[in-house]
Protein backbone atom coordinates (compact mmCIF):
# COMPACT_ATOMS: atom_id res chain seq x y z
CA UNK A 1 0.00 0.00 0.00
CA UNK A 2 1.41 3.47 -1.07
CA UNK A 3 2.05 5.78 1.65
CA UNK A 4 0.75 9.43 1.49
CA UNK A 5 3.56 12.28 1.36
CA UNK A 6 2.65 15.12 3.59
CA UNK A 7 1.55 17.05 0.79
CA UNK A 8 -1.03 13.94 -0.26
CA UNK A 9 -2.67 14.28 3.22
CA UNK A 10 -2.89 18.00 3.16
CA UNK A 11 -5.16 17.69 0.00
CA UNK A 12 -7.32 14.62 1.34
CA UNK A 13 -7.79 16.94 4.07
CA UNK A 14 -8.71 20.16 2.67
CA UNK A 15 -11.28 17.99 0.07
CA UNK A 16 -12.61 15.20 2.88
CA UNK A 17 -11.43 16.19 5.98
CA UNK A 18 -13.28 18.27 9.30
CA UNK A 19 -13.70 21.72 8.58
CA UNK A 20 -11.89 22.18 11.90
CA UNK A 21 -8.87 20.58 10.30
CA UNK A 22 -9.45 22.97 7.14
CA UNK A 23 -9.37 26.40 8.81
CA UNK A 24 -6.66 25.13 10.82
CA UNK A 25 -4.49 24.22 7.45
CA UNK A 26 -6.01 27.28 6.08
CA UNK A 27 -4.41 29.59 9.08
CA UNK A 28 -1.37 27.55 8.61
CA UNK A 29 -0.86 28.35 5.01
CA UNK A 30 -1.50 31.68 5.78
CA UNK A 31 1.25 32.23 8.17
CA UNK A 32 3.38 30.72 5.84
CA UNK A 33 2.75 32.99 2.88
CA UNK A 34 2.90 35.88 5.15
CA UNK A 35 6.58 35.39 6.08
CA UNK A 36 7.76 34.08 2.61
CA UNK A 37 5.76 37.28 1.60
CA UNK A 38 7.67 39.62 4.31
CA UNK A 39 11.55 37.46 3.26
CA UNK A 40 10.87 38.78 -0.44
CA UNK A 41 9.85 41.87 0.58
CA UNK A 42 12.93 42.22 2.50
CA UNK A 43 15.41 41.49 -0.25
CA UNK A 44 13.40 44.44 -1.94
CA UNK A 45 13.56 46.98 1.35
CA UNK A 46 9.84 46.88 1.32
CA UNK A 47 7.37 45.44 4.33
CA UNK A 48 3.95 47.03 3.44
CA UNK A 49 2.26 44.89 0.98
CA UNK A 50 1.95 41.98 3.25
CA UNK A 51 0.68 44.70 6.24
CA UNK A 52 -1.83 46.08 4.45
CA UNK A 53 -3.13 42.80 2.63
CA UNK A 54 -3.41 40.83 5.65
CA UNK A 55 -4.08 43.17 8.92
CA UNK A 56 -7.65 44.72 9.40
CA UNK A 57 -6.99 48.52 10.40
CA UNK A 58 -8.66 50.31 13.00
CA UNK A 59 -8.76 53.63 10.81
CA UNK A 60 -12.17 54.11 9.20
CA UNK A 61 -10.19 55.40 6.07
CA UNK A 62 -7.93 52.15 5.80
CA UNK A 63 -10.20 49.90 6.22
CA UNK A 64 -12.05 51.45 2.94
CA UNK A 65 -9.15 51.15 1.36
CA UNK A 66 -8.62 47.69 1.84
CA UNK A 67 -11.73 46.23 2.53
CA UNK A 68 -10.73 42.64 2.10
CA UNK A 69 -8.61 43.00 5.30
CA UNK A 70 -12.56 41.97 7.03
CA UNK A 71 -11.71 38.52 6.06
CA UNK A 72 -7.64 38.40 5.28
CA UNK A 73 -6.86 39.55 8.91
CA UNK A 74 -9.19 36.64 10.90
CA UNK A 75 -6.99 34.03 8.96
CA UNK A 76 -3.72 35.70 9.48
CA UNK A 77 -0.57 35.34 12.45
CA UNK A 78 2.92 37.30 12.30
CA UNK A 79 4.28 35.34 15.41
CA UNK A 80 4.35 31.17 15.83
CA UNK A 81 3.24 31.57 19.77
CA UNK A 82 0.05 33.33 18.37
CA UNK A 83 -0.69 31.00 15.57
CA UNK A 84 -0.27 27.89 17.71
CA UNK A 85 -2.14 29.01 20.96
CA UNK A 86 -5.04 29.99 18.63
CA UNK A 87 -4.47 27.12 16.41
CA UNK A 88 -4.50 24.83 19.57
CA UNK A 89 -7.70 26.45 21.16
CA UNK A 90 -9.62 26.05 17.54
CA UNK A 91 -8.73 22.01 17.41
CA UNK A 92 -10.81 21.58 20.85
CA UNK A 93 -13.32 24.22 20.70
CA UNK A 94 -14.05 23.47 17.14
CA UNK A 95 -14.00 20.17 17.12
CA UNK A 96 -17.08 20.55 19.98
CA UNK A 97 -18.60 23.07 17.78
CA UNK A 98 -18.51 20.79 14.79
CA UNK A 99 -19.84 17.32 16.41
CA UNK A 100 -22.84 19.40 17.18
CA UNK A 101 -23.89 21.71 14.74
CA UNK A 102 -21.82 20.56 12.11
CA UNK A 103 -19.02 21.91 9.74
CA UNK A 104 -21.07 24.34 7.81
CA UNK A 105 -22.59 26.30 10.61
CA UNK A 106 -18.99 25.88 12.34
CA UNK A 107 -17.78 27.71 9.22
CA UNK A 108 -20.11 30.38 9.21
CA UNK A 109 -19.36 30.79 12.69
CA UNK A 110 -15.82 31.46 12.45
CA UNK A 111 -16.15 34.02 9.76
CA UNK A 112 -18.73 35.88 10.35
CA UNK A 113 -17.92 35.80 14.18
CA UNK A 114 -14.16 36.83 12.70
CA UNK A 115 -16.03 39.95 10.91
CA UNK A 116 -18.58 41.28 13.42
CA UNK A 117 -15.04 41.30 15.76
CA UNK A 118 -13.52 43.19 13.36
CA UNK A 119 -15.90 45.59 13.31
CA UNK A 120 -16.64 45.67 17.17
CA UNK A 121 -12.74 47.05 16.82
CA UNK A 122 -13.35 49.62 14.01
CA UNK A 123 -16.50 50.55 16.22
CA UNK A 124 -14.90 51.55 19.03
CA UNK A 125 -11.68 53.16 17.74
CA UNK A 126 -14.61 55.56 15.92
CA UNK A 127 -16.71 56.06 19.04
CA UNK A 128 -14.05 56.65 21.94
CA UNK A 129 -11.58 58.72 20.83
CA UNK A 130 -9.16 58.25 23.41
CA UNK A 131 -9.56 54.61 23.30
CA UNK A 132 -6.44 52.64 23.52
CA UNK A 133 -6.84 50.40 20.34
CA UNK A 134 -4.21 48.32 18.33
CA UNK A 135 -3.92 50.30 14.99
CA UNK A 136 -4.18 47.15 13.32
CA UNK A 137 -6.23 43.68 14.24
CA UNK A 138 -5.39 40.26 13.44
CA UNK A 139 -5.34 36.62 14.14
CA UNK A 140 -8.32 34.09 14.52
CA UNK A 141 -8.89 35.52 17.89
CA UNK A 142 -12.62 37.04 17.40
CA UNK A 143 -13.58 33.97 15.31
CA UNK A 144 -12.47 31.27 17.81
CA UNK A 145 -14.12 33.58 20.65
CA UNK A 146 -17.82 32.83 18.59
CA UNK A 147 -16.94 29.46 18.95
CA UNK A 148 -16.42 28.90 21.94
CA UNK A 149 -18.75 31.32 23.77
CA UNK A 150 -21.71 29.59 21.46
CA UNK A 151 -20.93 26.08 22.79
CA UNK A 152 -20.07 27.53 26.53
CA UNK A 153 -24.14 29.00 26.32
CA UNK A 154 -25.36 25.71 24.31
CA UNK A 155 -24.06 23.58 26.80
CA UNK A 156 -22.98 25.46 29.67
CA UNK A 157 -21.83 22.19 32.16
CA UNK A 158 -19.75 20.64 29.41
CA UNK A 159 -16.66 19.76 31.41
CA UNK A 160 -13.19 20.98 30.58
CA UNK A 161 -10.15 19.41 31.97
CA UNK A 162 -7.55 22.07 33.06
CA UNK A 163 -3.89 20.64 32.37
CA UNK A 164 -5.74 17.41 32.10
CA UNK A 165 -6.40 16.89 35.94
CA UNK A 166 -8.80 19.85 36.87
CA UNK A 167 -12.64 19.49 35.19
CA UNK A 168 -14.79 22.94 35.45
CA UNK A 169 -17.68 23.83 33.90
CA UNK A 170 -17.14 25.58 30.18
CA UNK A 171 -19.27 28.62 31.35
CA UNK A 172 -16.93 29.23 34.41
CA UNK A 173 -13.65 29.61 31.35
CA UNK A 174 -16.07 31.30 29.29
CA UNK A 175 -17.10 34.15 31.78
CA UNK A 176 -13.14 34.49 32.44
CA UNK A 177 -12.27 34.86 29.03
CA UNK A 178 -15.25 37.40 29.26
CA UNK A 179 -14.13 39.46 32.47
CA UNK A 180 -10.26 39.27 31.09
CA UNK A 181 -11.28 41.17 27.75
CA UNK A 182 -13.73 43.89 29.52
CA UNK A 183 -10.79 44.46 32.48
CA UNK A 184 -7.83 44.77 29.79
CA UNK A 185 -10.42 47.43 28.10
CA UNK A 186 -8.36 50.85 27.35
CA UNK A 187 -4.99 48.92 28.24
CA UNK A 188 -2.08 49.41 26.44
CA UNK A 189 -1.29 45.85 25.72
CA UNK A 190 -1.81 45.77 21.86
CA UNK A 191 -4.45 43.00 22.15
CA UNK A 192 -7.53 43.62 20.44
CA UNK A 193 -10.34 43.42 23.07
CA UNK A 194 -13.16 44.30 21.34
CA UNK A 195 -12.39 42.38 18.87
CA UNK A 196 -12.75 39.02 21.15
CA UNK A 197 -16.39 40.70 23.06
CA UNK A 198 -17.79 41.12 19.66
CA UNK A 199 -16.86 37.59 18.03
CA UNK A 200 -18.49 36.37 21.46
CA UNK A 201 -21.57 38.40 21.05
CA UNK A 202 -21.83 37.08 17.76
CA UNK A 203 -21.33 33.40 19.25
CA UNK A 204 -24.26 34.14 21.48
CA UNK A 205 -26.46 35.45 19.47
CA UNK A 206 -26.39 32.33 17.46
CA UNK A 207 -27.21 30.04 20.08
CA UNK A 208 -30.32 32.20 20.89
CA UNK A 209 -31.49 31.86 17.46
CA UNK A 210 -30.78 27.93 17.76
CA UNK A 211 -33.03 28.09 20.86
CA UNK A 212 -35.16 29.75 19.37
CA UNK A 213 -35.91 27.19 16.41
CA UNK A 214 -35.96 24.80 19.20
CA UNK A 215 -38.85 26.30 20.60
CA UNK A 216 -40.97 26.70 17.52
CA UNK A 217 -40.11 22.71 16.94
CA UNK A 218 -41.17 21.58 20.08
CA UNK A 219 -44.43 23.64 19.95
CA UNK A 220 -44.96 22.44 16.77
CA UNK A 221 -44.24 18.48 18.11
CA UNK A 222 -46.75 19.43 21.24
CA UNK A 223 -49.62 20.56 18.46
CA UNK A 224 -48.53 17.63 16.08
CA UNK A 225 -48.96 14.94 18.62
CA UNK A 226 -51.82 16.25 20.85
CA UNK A 227 -53.85 16.79 17.22
CA UNK A 228 -52.81 13.08 16.08
CA UNK A 229 -54.07 11.72 19.70
CA UNK A 230 -57.53 13.77 19.67
CA UNK A 231 -58.24 12.40 15.83
CA UNK A 232 -56.89 8.93 15.64
CA UNK A 233 -60.59 7.39 17.42
CA UNK A 234 -62.03 9.35 14.63
CA UNK A 235 -60.03 7.79 11.70
CA UNK A 236 -60.02 4.40 12.77
CA UNK A 237 -63.65 4.15 12.41
CA UNK A 238 -63.71 4.91 8.91
CA UNK A 239 -60.60 2.95 7.91
CA UNK A 240 -58.91 0.08 8.17
CA UNK A 241 -56.37 -0.48 10.88
CA UNK A 242 -53.66 -1.44 7.80
CA UNK A 243 -55.25 2.31 5.83
CA UNK A 244 -54.88 4.41 9.01
CA UNK A 245 -51.37 2.81 9.93
CA UNK A 246 -49.76 3.25 6.79
CA UNK A 247 -51.55 6.54 6.13
CA UNK A 248 -49.93 8.03 9.47
CA UNK A 249 -46.83 6.89 9.01
CA UNK A 250 -46.10 8.87 5.78
CA UNK A 251 -48.01 11.64 7.42
CA UNK A 252 -45.81 11.61 10.52
CA UNK A 253 -42.48 11.19 8.53
CA UNK A 254 -43.10 14.58 6.10
CA UNK A 255 -43.83 16.07 9.51
CA UNK A 256 -40.44 15.34 10.90
CA UNK A 257 -38.45 15.90 7.33
CA UNK A 258 -40.65 19.59 7.49
CA UNK A 259 -39.23 19.93 11.37
CA UNK A 260 -35.70 18.87 10.39
CA UNK A 261 -34.96 21.40 7.75
CA UNK A 262 -36.71 24.15 10.68
CA UNK A 263 -33.87 23.14 12.74
CA UNK A 264 -31.00 23.37 10.50
CA UNK A 265 -32.75 26.57 8.70
CA UNK A 266 -35.03 28.28 10.08
CA UNK A 267 -39.15 28.21 9.78
CA UNK A 268 -38.25 30.97 6.57
CA UNK A 269 -36.69 28.33 4.66
CA UNK A 270 -39.27 26.45 4.42
CA UNK A 271 -41.74 26.52 0.52
CA UNK A 272 -45.13 27.37 0.94
CA UNK A 273 -46.30 24.06 0.23
CA UNK A 274 -44.52 22.64 3.20
CA UNK A 275 -45.86 26.12 5.32
CA UNK A 276 -49.62 25.35 4.16
CA UNK A 277 -48.81 21.38 4.91
CA UNK A 278 -48.00 22.75 8.68
CA UNK A 279 -50.85 24.96 8.66
CA UNK A 280 -53.62 22.54 7.60
CA UNK A 281 -52.14 19.64 10.16
CA UNK A 282 -52.35 22.22 13.02
CA UNK A 283 -55.68 23.16 12.09
CA UNK A 284 -57.47 20.53 10.41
Amino acid sequence: MEQRTIVDEIKFQLRNGKMTVRLIIVNVFIFAAIHLIGFVEGLFGNTLWSLRFFTFPTGLFEFLVNPWTLITSIFAHVSLGHLFFNMLFLFFAGAMYEQIFGSKKLLITYLAGGIIGNLFELLATLLIPDFSAPHYVLGASGAIMAIFTAIAVYRPQTPIYLFGIVAIPIYVLALFFLAKDLIGIGASDEIAHFAHLGGAFFGFLTVQQIHSNSNILNQLNGLFHKKQRADSAKNRRFKPDEVYNAEKKVKQERIDTILDKISKSGYESLTREEKDFLFNQGNS
